[in-house]
Formats: structure tokens, sequence, C-alpha cells
């Protein structure tokens, strides 16, 4: 197997649970279970027993075929998933000199997420229920503004662009959100930290955006210990 599927293949071995690493990957490639279970020449309730543990952890040679589907799956449908992830060199984890990234075992719903991190919603909540997040980026804001550079840019999303960016080291929330304006790239959430009011320029960026942003009175260390039991 080739880079891309040894990654996924060996998370999805080595994880707690197999069956939700098959659903997160099936899930971050947009592919259904019946379209899934239609090129295995399986019946759909199959991945769904797998997906939800009730079958034995599934082999090596079940994963192989696994993976291979979601590839062959994306490249009829163009391959966008598939680049993505070859374009952000993605890694479970990884960090740099201003950002730390973190993949979820299981992706959460953006409602489920602002819950957990006890968030205030500043802009976009009917956008809330349709996210769907399958990691996050914890940036320190000043050094992103400050030091972030076009190259390095796209490394911040890990595996996929269907993450939250979480800011820290913010006043009004208004420059890291003049940077994701800016960007090519978008998160499909962000939350600042410690932020009593936020600039009004920030949340009309956001709603042009349509991104949901959100605030979190929990510090850095509070949160990536609610998030890392994802």
């Amino acid at each position: 197997m080739d880079s891309l599927e040894e990654r996924i293949g060996g998370e999805i071995a080595m994880a707690e649970s197999a069956g939700s690493a098959m659903k997160k990957w099936r899930e971050l490639f947009g592919i259904s279970q019946v379209e899934l279970a239609k090129y295995l020449k399986i019946s759909a309730s199959t991945i769904s027993d797998y997906e939800g543990n009730r079958r034995a952890s599934p082999g090596v040679g079940i994963i192989k075929r696994f993976v291979k589907a979601l590839l062959t799956l994306d490249e009829q449908k163009g391959s966008e998933v598939t680049r993505n992830l070859e374009k952000f060199n993605a890694a479970k984890e990884q960090s740099g000199s201003f950002y730390m990234i973190k993949d979820f075992s299981t992706p959460i719903s953006g409602m489920d997420f602002s819950r957990l991190i006890e968030a205030k919603i500043a802009a976009n909540p009917g956008l809330l229920d349709t996210v769907k997040l399958f990691g996050y980026t914890l940036l320190d804001s000043l050094k992103v503004i400050l030091e972030i550079s076009p190259t390095e840019y796209p490394k911040l999303f890990g595996t996929t662009t269907e993450r939250a960016f979480i800011f820290d080291q913010v006043s009004t929330g208004r420059s890291p959100m003049v940077v994701i304006r800016v960007a090519p790239i978008k998160p499909k959430l962000v939350v600042i930290q410690n932020v009593d009011q936020v600039d009004k320029l920030a949340i009309k960026i956001a709603q042009i955006e349509k991104i949901p942003l959100l605030t979190t009175k929990l510090n850095g260390e509070e949160l990536k210990v609610r998030l890392n039991n994802i």
C-alpha cells in the first residue's frame, strides 16, 4: 500500500475502536454506508455492524479492502479528499512553534463541540448543526498573525479542513478572523478564548464566510483535556 493507504489502514488497525475509526474515515471521505457496501458487494448492515462495534474487529484483509474502496470511490468523484490529505501531509498529531493539531478518533457535531467547551455563540448559531468536526488546531493568535507564511498555513489543517481553529492570545477576535478571511482554505468553525466583547468586524467576517464563531473561557489546557477524550 502507498503512504496514504498505510496511514489510514494503520490508524484503523491500531485504534482502540476499529469500528469508530472506520466510521471516521468513511465520513471524512463523504461516502455513505450504502455506497461503500455496494462497492464492496456486502450489505449496508454489515458496514453498520463494523462501525457500531457489533462485529469482531476487522482483520488486515478487510481493512485493506475498506481503505482501497474509500480511495477508489473518491477517485471516481475527482479525488478531492485524497488530494487534500496528501496536500496537508497529514499525521495524527503535529505541532509547530505556534500551533498544535489533534484529530478526533470519532467525529463530533458543531453543537456537541460547543457544549463540550462551554462556548457562547458569537456568529452563525444556525450553522452549528450542519458542521461535523474531525479535529481541532490550537493556535497562538499573535504568532500566527506575525509569523505565519503562505507555505506553512496548509499545515494547520492536519488531515482535513473539517476542523475547528481555537485561537489563544486574542484581544477582540478581529485579527485571526482577518487572517481567515484572506486565506485560501477555511476551517469549519472558529473559537476564540477569553474575550468578553467580540469585535464587530470579526463577527461580520464570520457571517460572510459562513463560519460559526464561538467564544470560551476555558484555558488551553482544560480545552485539550476535554477535547482529547473525543
